[in-house]
């Protein structure tokens, strides 16, 4: 099996609090329906081995422990205060606490900042309190948390037994769903919960780290409704992701804001997409729905991680057997081809009936004898083309649904299994139609660590999150090998990351105009940072269209309105194609020039711009957003005027990698039309990749550039005479304040 690799290279300072020597419970009671009396039962119940102080004005005695009238009465510094009391009370409690020396408290009260305007300032005075005691808070609004492998479970949650699974979840519920989940499947222990709440003071991206660090936990998982800072989130998730598996079921899209967005990267980039992208691109396995959270937060906490896509299956049977190679192909995964020296291990196992090709099915060799699965296994793991093996039917059922006798050859096949999980670094996962049943030899590999699953498609799941996580760390050590003396790795390729002279002083002379950059100087920019652009002519009258003619000829040209009031021209009638010679030209710029002024008389019209039309090819769409909750993202995929109904994206943060823009490309869903389709040529590959990079220098370069759309960029064969044409380019800047 897999172990867990490396170290992250700090310390948080939330292991005193959510792990603490003492805990003091304030509101403490004798009253079952208080939360402060299931907080003194879940840590009495569970064992704590710390002091703990309930505090009541009211009472003595508390669940047999010596209560306290106030936290000022306590005669020693407990390192965690739960609140169990109303929130009105919460600003001055937490201030007693500081004075007391407390260091963290656990806020169960709502009625803060989720509530409204009055909640809002109650949440500040709160934190007013506590940034000036030096007291941490999780939370307000938060529904606790428990640290089984401290016997610290201030949810009183019954049947919740230590493991390895730490989890932050926005949801109550959904914690307790995956408790009785973890209850029933009887496999699954959690190191540490927390509700992070109103995350006033404390963010998820603390708990990450804390989580990436505890030595208890194998893999952190999360649910996720919203990030208060998704960029800090994402640069804690690629240290914690280095070392261990990180789980996330986002629900929802992110908190945009863009409903007013002015170009098609920010009508785009407030989707749920986005976030998923940006999540993968640091490490993390994000799963699309709620009854994966568990099953793959186990997978991957046991199995850590896949050598590559390449899988397989071992089948009693030929319809499951095809089941299972769907779901695979859907996942992105792909069947081995399986050597002829191991299909002749398999024959000398198997009845001749047996098909040796992956998917093996055993067809009837195993109903007698169920440790044939197992040889099988093991004859399949040594083979240098498989990178996981799934077993799929019904291992550990055989004595149920034919003998008793054969639960003794079912128990031998399990410890072959576990033998071979031992000496392989290559993942066993084992879907069974028996597991709800748990058998004993299910039993005997669940102990030894073993997952097992009672749904092919959670099972694919999860080789399907192994094989992830194994090509992001198989990425990450390149990227790490080829750091360069500033320490910035691959990102450190951006010899071009910085302001040029032209492009400087146009960015700052559309600040100080409150305007954007228009699209020549859009295009001048990008041409200033190495991004070919096509030529192209402004006319501010129509007098000057004679020059431009002669000088373009016949070939097709476009025209298109110049106005920083204009910003989609299309719709104000301000563009015409397809034009030749002086007469056309002139008679489209009196055209464009009436339909712009109908559609917004007051524009500022400075003319016309004149290019050639560019010839045909794949449109896509290149783009840039500053994203309030995760910062410069990039985006890429299909272009032209589909983009926001199809919306084949992706997207990455910025500074990005070589490897990332390399990942964006191979992402978009639309592969067949990139590579050629009914006889086309395949785009320049190379050269996509390369202005995704340059795209990103300039962003990187400009800090004022608040949204940038190149689309469409069409895109051509590498032996055409120039690998795209930049046809639109608009840059929203940052206005002066």
């Amino acid at each position: 099996m897999n172990p867990i690799e490396g170290h992250l290279p700090s310390r948080s300072p939330l292991h005193a609090i959510l792990a603490p020597q003492s805990i003091a419970v304030i509101g403490a009671s004798a009253d079952p329906t208080k939360r402060g009396y299931k907080a003194m039962v879940g840590l009495i119940k569970g064992g704590y081995r710390g002091a703990i102080y309930p505090v009541n004005p009211k009472a003595t005695m508390i669940l047999g422990i010596k209560a306290w009238s106030s936290i000022a009465a306590i005669p020693d510094t407990p390192a965690l205060a739960l609140l169990c009391t109303p929130a009105v009370s919460v600003p001055g409690l937490i201030a007693e606490c500081g004075r007391q020396g407390i260091k963290g408290a656990v806020v169960l009260a709502s009625g803060f900042a989720e509530t409204g305007p009055a909640g809002v300032l109650l949440e500040q005075a709160m934190m007013a309190q506590a940034q000036a005691h030096g007291v941490r808070i999780i939370g307000p609004n938060t529904s606790g948390m428990f640290n089984l492998h401290h016997a610290i479970n201030l949810l009183a949650l019954d049947n919740v037994k230590p493991g390895g699974i730490g989890i932050v979840s926005q949801s109550g519920n959904m914690l307790l769903a995956l408790a009785l989940e973890a209850q029933h499947n009887g496999q699954v222990g959690f190191s540490t919960y927390i509700g992070p709440g109103n995350q006033s003071d404390i963010g998820f991206n603390d708990y990450l780290r804390y989580l990436g660090e505890d030595e208890n936990t194998r893999v952190a998982t999360l649910y996720v409704e919203g990030f208060r800072d998704g960029r800090k989130f994402l640069d804690v998730a690629r240290e914690v992701t280095a070392v261990k598996p990180v789980v996330v079921y986002k629900s929802g899209a992110t908190e945009q804001g863009q409903q007013a967005a002015s170009s098609h990267t920010g009508a785009l980039a407030g989707s749920y997409q986005m976030s998923v992208d940006l999540l993968r691109q640091a490490g993390v396995s994000v799963v699309q729905y709620s009854d994966e959270i568990l099953p793959v937060a186990e997978g991957l906490g046991l199995l850590q991680k896949a050598a590559g896509k390449r899988v397989a299956v071992i089948a009693d049977g030929g319809g499951q057997a095809t089941i299972a190679a769907d779901r695979l192909a859907e996942a992105g995964l792909v069947l081995a081809e399986l050597a002829d020296s191991t299909r002749a291990k398999l024959r000398e196992i198997l009845f001749p009936q047996a098909s040796t090709a992956n998917p093996v099915d055993v067809a009837g060799s195993s109903d007698s004898h169920p440790s044939l699965l197992a040889m099988c296994m093991q004859a399949v793991a040594e083979d240098d083309n498989v990178d996981s093996l799934f077993l799929v039917g019904m291992f550990g059922g055989y004595g149920l649904r034919f003998d008793e006798s054969l639960h003794a050859d079912e128990m031998r096949g399990a410890e072959m299994m576990i033998e071979l999980a031992q000496a392989t670094q290559k993942p066993l996962v084992i879907y069974s139609l028996y597991a709800p049943i748990k058998p004993p030899a299910l039993r005997r590999l669940h102990a030894a660590g073993l997952p097992i699953y009672a749904s092919i498609e959670h099972a694919v799941r999860v080789l399907a999150a192994l094989a992830e996580r194994g090509a992001y760390l198989t990425q990450y050590q390149h990227t790490q090998n080829e750091r360069t003396p500033n320490g910035r790795g691959e990102r450190a390729h951006a010899t071009n990351a910085a302001p040029r002279v032209l492009g400087q002083r146009l960015i700052d002379t559309a600040k100080q105009q409150q305007r954007d950059l228009l699209e020549f100087e859009a295009k001048a920019l990008l041409l200033e940072h190495g991004i070919q652009v096509p030529t192209e002519r402004v006319a501010v009258s129509a007098d000057e269209l004679t020059q431009i003619a002669a000088e373009f000829g016949q070939q097709p040209l476009a025209m298109k309105v110049v106005s920083k009031d204009i910003l989609h021209k299309s719709d104000a009638g301000g563009v015409m194609l397809n034009l030749r010679g002086e007469a056309e030209l002139r008679a489209a710029y009196h055209t464009i020039m009436g339909a712009a002024h109908a559609y917004n008389a007051q524009a500022n019209i400075e003319g016309v711009l004149v290019t050639p039309m560019a010839e045909k090819g794949v449109e896509v769409i290149i783009g840039m957003l500053r994203d309030p909750i995760f910062g410069p993202v990039l985006m890429f995929g299909l272009g032209g005027i589909f983009v926001e109904v199809l919306e084949d994206v992706a997207f990455r943060a910025l500074p990005m990698t070589r490897s990332d823009a390399v990942s964006m490309v191979a992402q978009i869903k639309a592969q067949k039309v990139l590579k050629g389709v009914r006889g086309a040529a395949a785009i320049d590959n190379n050269a996509l990749v390369e202005l995704l990079m340059r795209v990103a220098h300039i962003v990187e370069a400009y800090p004022a550039i608040k949204e940038l759309d190149l689309n469409p960029v069409v895109l051509y064969p590498a032996d055409h005479a120039q690998p795209y044409a930049i046809v639109d380019a608009r840059i929203i800047v940052e206005r002066e304040q």
